[in-house]
């Protein structure tokens, strides 16, 4: 197992929004997390990247188990260095070209030897089908080769796991498949995936285990084919009956 989430909780203004969340996802498994807008999905990916910082609860990676409350920025750090995030609205540089947002951080932030950083940058760009767009600035390319570009740029930090946020629910239905395609790829070569997304057939058909939280608690979560085929409770078949029907 190489991440792990124990009772996460976190409030904003008084009000809960994560409501004591379980989660594990291990090596070369990927996780799809569903539910509606506002349920807490998101916030529980943030918490655990400490893009937002949890109010409790414990989070081990690799064997070595944090206190949320307080975990330092040190060790923030280290477990960052391991982890990358794609999120739903690319966060790209948009005064710098494909391989610069790709490099910028392997050689600003992981003082890499520039020609090392390009040589990985180039490999990882490749990798997402966008070797012929290097040198295009992000309003060169459409939102799917932005959003390509962001997972290059996960790629490129050879992370241990890699945490998504919705990462196509910002494009037009006909750029969602070149990325939902590259993710899949992704997972077919082993790699460790914790998805937040709305993208059913992805769960479905891509995702080892399948999440479903609403309001800040779990409700169901199993192995995607179970879980899609024979959901358990009553809210989670309204729930994929509602998405299904909007695809």
């Amino acid at each position: 197992m190489i991440l792990q989430v124990k009772n996460i909780r976190k409030a904003f203004d008084g009000m809960e929004v994560l409501k004591g969340i379980d989660l594990s996802v291990d090596k070369g498994d990927v996780v799809a997390i569903l539910g509606a807008s506002g349920g807490g999905k998101t916030t529980l990916l943030r918490c655990i990247n400490f893009l937002e910082r949890a109010d409790s609860g414990e989070l081990t990676f690799d064997n070595r188990t944090y206190d949320l409350a307080k975990i330092t920025n040190k060790e923030i750090a280290a477990i960052r260095r391991r982890t990358a995030f794609v999120f739903q609205n690319y966060n790209l540089f948009l005064n710098k070209t494909a391989i610069q947002n790709v490099t910028e951080g392997l050689i600003v932030a992981r003082k890499m030897d520039k020609g090392k950083a390009m040589e990985i940058g180039r490999a990882a760009l490749d990798k997402v089908g966008l070797s012929d767009r290097l040198d295009y600035y992000p309003n060169q390319l459409s939102g799917g080769q932005q959003q390509r570009v962001a997972i290059a740029r996960a790629l490129a930090t050879d992370p241990e796991i890699i945490y998504f946020d919705e990462p196509t629910s910002a494009l037009d239905p006909e750029l969602t498949g070149e990325v939902l395609s590259v993710m899949k790829e992704l997972a077919d070569e082993g790699m460790t995936m914790l998805v937040v997304t709305h993208e059913i057939g992805f769960a479905k058909n891509v995702s080892k285990r399948t999440m479903f939280i609403e309001n800040g608690v779990v409700v169901e979560q199993g192995e995607s084919r179970e879980f899609f085929a024979h959901p358990k409770e009553e809210r989670t078949s309204e729930f994929i009956r509602a998405i299904s029907a909007k695809e």
